[in-house]
């Protein structure tokens, strides 16, 4: 057994994630050109490795002739005096198998022989890494900030160096070298020099992962996650629903006194997330996706993708947000253009009395529905009349 090869090969085998077959077949590879380099030529030269045993021979057929006289080429023929030393019985005009030293050949074929293995070890275990990789993307890993790269923070993810460009990172985030961190994926290009893997601070779906990695129920699938809009390193609205009536899906989102949303903040360092229930109903979704503002209404054409909103006065600037953030973020994840308008510039425009037609029944009768408390609020209908809606209710047990 040759322990020396199976010693190296196993090592590499483990440590660069080289396969074995690889290997033999780079050492073979390496053997057939020392041999061309040695002799010229290596068309009847035949390399095997024992998977066993690591014990490699290196052969040669060659034709059987009479006499030296006989021979055009030494490294094709042999003379029948030479061959019956290994093959007693052979005769002119058969072909017999030679072995050859590989130990003789000459120091240059020996040295390309030496670089053709390190080179295809090169790149076996570029192939390893690009293959590691590249079947990461659109996934969340680990890393470690090495240094900054001009405008660009590049990021040890083990057995790689990731780039985290300068439009992929979030404009608030500022990291120091050994500081630790989690990345999204984005692409894995092959190149001489090794994979080139590109990740983001920035991508939606980073917060997807996140919540994936810290929600059970969204790993499993039972909690689905419909939609995400998000301004890196500010705010995020994510759309939640739950393949299980038992589960509440923002609530299992949300964790035990926040801790799984508040773990998601923190590797986001400080981005608040607003997580709101998913719903077929465009405009029970945009409601939601509004929160924590109260609506009054909503009036929603799915077929123009455009949506009609009133809020109460007090809850106007809470239901378009800082810069227009809380509509734009929602606008984003439901996919509708949503103009808000509080009751008043509703009222003015006709928009209140457009949007309420279908609230009341042909004698004008307010429906009594979920939303009653922010009509009342709002003053849409007083108090009285709705002391007077429930009056003519049954008493328990009627």
């Amino acid at each position: 057994m040759n322990k020396e090869l199976k010693e190296a090969v196993e090592l590499l085998e483990k440590e660069k994630g080289i396969s074995r077959e690889s290997l033999f077949e780079s050492i073979e590879q390496s053997l057939m050109l020392a041999c061309k380099a040695h002799f010229g030529k290596n068309d009847n030269i035949n390399v095997e490795i024992d998977p066993e045993t690591f014990d490699y021979s290196v052969t040669a057929e060659k034709e059987v002739v009479e006499d030296e006289d006989s021979i055009v080429d030494p490294t094709l023929q042999v003379t029948v005096e030479e061959a019956r030393k290994m093959h007693p019985d052979c005769m002119a005009g058969d072909i017999i198998v030679v072995d050859i030293n590989s130990k003789a050949f000459g120091r240059i074929a020996t040295t390309n022989a030496k670089n053709i293995i390190l080179q295809r070890i090169r790149e076996e275990e570029r192939n390893a890494v690009y293959n590691q990789y590249n079947s990461k993307i659109r996934q969340v890993v680990s890393g470690v900030v090495q240094r900054m790269q001009g405008k660009s923070y590049c990021i040890n993810l083990g057995k790689a160096d990731a780039l985290l460009n300068e439009n992929e990172q979030v404009k608030t985030e500022h990291f120091q070298p050994t500081e630790r961190l989690k990345v999204y994926v984005v692409d894995v290009k092959n190149s001489t020099k090794g994979p080139k893997i590109l990740v983001s601070r920035t991508h939606p779906d980073l917060v997807r992962r996140l919540f994936e990695e810290e929600v059970t129920e969204v790993k499993d699938g039972i909690v689905e996650i419909k939609g995400i809009s998000r301004e890196p390193g500010s705010r995020t609205k994510m759309a939640v629903w739950s393949n299980d009536p038992e589960v509440d899906p923002v609530g299992a989102c949300v964790g035990h006194n926040g801790s799984r949303v508040n773990a998601v903040v923190d590797e986001l360092r400080g981005e608040k997330i607003d997580i709101i229930a998913w719903d077929e109903n465009p405009a029970l979704l945009i409601e939601n996706a509004l929160s924590p503002a109260k609506v009054i209404t909503v009036g929603a054409d799915p077929d123009a993708n455009v949506a009609k909103v009133i809020v109460p006065d007090y809850q106007l600037s809470l239901a378009i947000g800082k810069e227009g953030q809380n509509a734009r973020l929602a606008a984003r994840l439901t996919g509708y253009k949503i103009d808000i308008k509080s009751e008043t510039q509703a009222r003015e425009s006709g928009d209140f009395d457009e949007l309420y037609l279908d609230d009341f029944d042909e004698n004008g009768e307010y429906y009594a529905d979920e939303d009653d408390d922010y009509a009342y609020e709002s003053g849409l209908i007083p108090e009285e009349e709705a002391a007077e809606d429930l009056s003519g209710m049954p008493e328990d047990g009627e």
